[in-house]
């Protein structure tokens, strides 16, 4: 149902409740090892399902042509690399510059860009991030311990169920003559929310 700013709710809430239900019911019969289901939800939400959106901002760092696609058209541009389909029918991608860094949020529920990014991580959701990020976006940016430079202009994008956001982070220096799979391992999650930065040379993704 949507509210009046046409912002749909999800239907995720009503989906988690159902699977806590599930998991609940194995626990208790002990057919799942809870340890081993929150082993499998990192990897879908930090190492899997990032991985998609990591290969999109790594191929827009090296090929011009498919960057200016994915800015202009980025629904399309990402359905090109095989990634689509529900919660990310209808992307955005917007770019870092030097003067300019992005930070998506969803201020009424939950919406996210599963294709390229996965499960949301748990902060995201929190009501505590969806209304700070937008009245203290650099505070937030702070506290997860990314200070920018004072003349640095954030500009805050509000997911809805009609729009969800891709964050370009910055190519990293010293990254030139690295392959596109070298790039994406410096591509994380966080920076593609615009919580964080892609990681530097010496922390992943080193030339070999």
């Amino acid at each position: 149902m949507n509210d009046k700013s046409g912002h749909a709710h999800s239907e995720l809430p009503e989906v988690a409740l159902r699977v806590r239900a599930l998991e609940t019911i194995l626990v208790d019969k002990g057919y799942v090892d809870p340890a081993a289901l929150d082993a499998i939800v990192e990897t879908y939400e930090i190492k899997i399902g990032p991985r998609n959106g990591a290969r999109v901002v790594a191929k827009a760092w090296t090929d011009a042509r498919f960057r200016e696609r994915l800015l202009t058209n980025a629904t399309s541009a990402i359905g090109e690399l095989g990634f689509g389909g529900r919660q990310g029918e209808h992307m955005v991608a917007v770019e870092n510059t030097p003067k300019q860094h992005n930070l998506i949020v969803c201020t009424l529920c939950s919406c996210y860009p599963w294709p390229v990014l996965g499960l949301p991580p748990v902060w995201y959701k929190s009501p505590a991030y969806r209304s700070r990020a937008v009245l203290d976006p650099r505070g937030v940016l702070a506290e997860f311990g990314l200070t920018l430079a004072a003349d640095t202009e954030i500009r805050v994008w509000d997911s809805t169920a009609e729009l969800r956001y891709l964050v370009v982070p910055m190519r990293p220096e010293k990254t030139d003559g690295f392959s596109e799979e070298q790039l994406a391992a410096l591509v994380t999650r966080d920076s593609m929310i615009g919580v964080g930065l892609a990681l530097s040379p010496q922390f992943g993704g080193e030339k070999s």
